[in-house]
């Protein structure tokens, strides 16, 4: 059964998976611009540059599909982020609806994985930004001692944020998006000009294929990164609130940075082979190596605080994806061990790895699949329902929801198995151990084929799963909600 938690928002919240109760939701659909803003104003947006012409596209391939996959992918956030309002419980708990409250924990395990690699690759960065800031500033950027005490003050950040929960976080977020906007702006003032016009607009155009593979890229590494979250911030809205307004704050907050901030990391990276090089080894620090030296410093806090900031959202709901798998621990406690997951991942990839981005890109479209799977069949559930979800229901196996919807489960794991068989592990050398995926691409013209690396099997898993919920869990929604 729900239960509902107390009134006044405290120092540290408490509420876990429970129903948030009447008298806390209080929050605006505007108010949900903030957290999605912060979260994405980094400066690591720009990177994203490098990646997309990565590709082998145009400047104007490469904007084209940098804004069309970004405002859609968080455009399907917002969609997500309707049940949130219906049912002012976390994302992974509203999953029940369409999963059963036990065979939840089937993508649940997937989400809490994606969260806690997202997250860590977010501190990683703000560690080797760091690193790279004091060696330009003259320091020696690979101390040993530096590195430590970088990533004790970033895992300490994001640790103690997440922990104190989402009146703080909502309240922290609104003050980054200032801060970070504004030294944002500076940086795309003063780097603008290290860029050469007739290099970006020189760049050879692609083909299909390779256009198909930068938005997936695009879409994944943007709003399907964060679609297993989106309801989270929306549960403390208002159950009045338009469900238009919610979806257009979500798409709004999360897609006006990185648009402007890919598109100028597109027009650096066409401009520099060089830069565009860097960029994949270290991203943040090789964006301030055209920097003027007084401010650099500005620039590494604030790209700090971007990079933090993103984790935080990031920690914050993989605890709560923890308790709903069935840990039995308060919230808090749940946040403070992804904290210490994180601190571990962190510090073997800051210290021994020799190459992580490869690897990290490789995971993260392996679980990419699954995740845009999960994403279409609860999406389809959102806009197939009329009415709130009974709150009791999704903590009861008994209940309208029951324990397993073996429709959901097994569309998830048939379009999974397709859809890793139509994407290809993009790093080989890096990831050897994920080189099994790409079984089917002999269908679409093999693995030197034009689509080989259009990475379809996510748009596969995200639109098959989507038009098999429709239909075939149609007459089952409609008896859950009028039972």
């Amino acid at each position: 059964m729900s239960e509902k938690i107390a009134a006044a928002p405290a120092l540290i919240e408490r509420a876990g998976i429970e129903i948030i109760p009447e008298s806390e939701r209080t929050a605006r659909p505007r108010d949900l611009f903030w957290p999605w803003f912060a979260a994405n104003v980094s400066v690591f947006g720009m990177s994203y540059g490098s990646f997309v012409l990565g590709f082998g596209i145009s400047f104007w391939q490469a904007t084209l599909v940098s804004i069309i996959g970004i405002v859609v992918s968080f455009l399907l956030c917002g969609l997500i982020a309707i049940a949130g309002k219906r049912g002012s419980a976390p994302t992974m708990v509203l999953s029940r609806a369409a999963f059963g409250v036990q065979g939840q924990k089937v993508p649940g395990i997937v989400s809490w994985l994606t969260s806690i690699g997202w997250e860590t690759f977010l501190a990683i960065m703000a560690v080797l930004a760091t690193a790279t800031v004091i060696t330009q500033l003259g320091g020696d950027g690979d101390s040993v001692w530096l590195k430590i005490t970088a990533t004790a003050i970033v895992a300490a950040l994001i640790v103690a944020a997440s922990v104190l929960g989402y009146h703080t976080i909502m309240r922290l977020q609104s003050v980054l998006t200032w801060i970070t906007g504004v030294v944002t702006i500076l940086y795309i003032i003063l780097a603008s000009s290290s860029i050469d016009f007739a290099a970006v607009m020189a760049l050879p155009a692609g083909n299909v294929g390779q256009v198909t593979g930068a938005l997936v890229m695009v879409m994944t590494g943007f709003g399907l990164g964060w679609i297993n979250i989106a309801a989270d911030w929306s549960r403390y809205q208002k159950r009045t609130a338009s469900d238009g307004a919610i979806v257009a704050w979500n798409t709004i907050g999360g897609s006006v940075a990185p648009v402007i901030l890919v598109v100028f990391g597109i027009l650096l990276a066409g401009s520099d082979a060089e830069l565009s090089a860097a960029i994949a080894a270290d991203p943040i620090g090789a964006l301030a190596t055209i920097l003027p030296t007084w401010v650099l410093v500005p620039f590494l806090l604030t790209a700090v605080l971007a990079l933090v900031s993103g984790a935080v959202l990031g920690i914050y709901s993989s605890g709560l994806t923890l308790l709903s798998l069935g840990i039995r621990i308060p919230r808090p406690s749940a946040a403070a061990i992804d904290g210490v997951i994180l601190t571990i991942g962190t510090i073997v990839v800051v210290f021994f790895a020799t190459d992580f981005l490869g690897p990290f890109q490789s995971f993260l479209i392996t679980l990419g699949v699954p995740l845009a799977s999960w994403a279409g069949i609860l999406i389809a559930d959102i806009l197939r329902r009329k009415k709130d979800y009974d709150e009791a229901a999704l903590f009861d196996s008994s209940g309208r929801y029951g324990a397993w919807d073996w429709t959901s489960i097994g569309t998830m794991i048939v379009t999974s198995l397709i859809g890793w068989g139509l994407v290809v592990n993009n790093f080989a050398d890096a990831a050897p151990w994920n080189n099994w995926q790409g079984y089917l691409l002999f269908l679409i013209g093999g693995r030197d084929g034009e689509w080989a690396y259009a990475n379809l099997g996510v748009f596969f898993a995200l639109v098959l799963s989507f038009l098999v919920t429709w239909f075939a869990r149609a007459a089952k929604i409609r008896r859950q909600e009028q039972a």
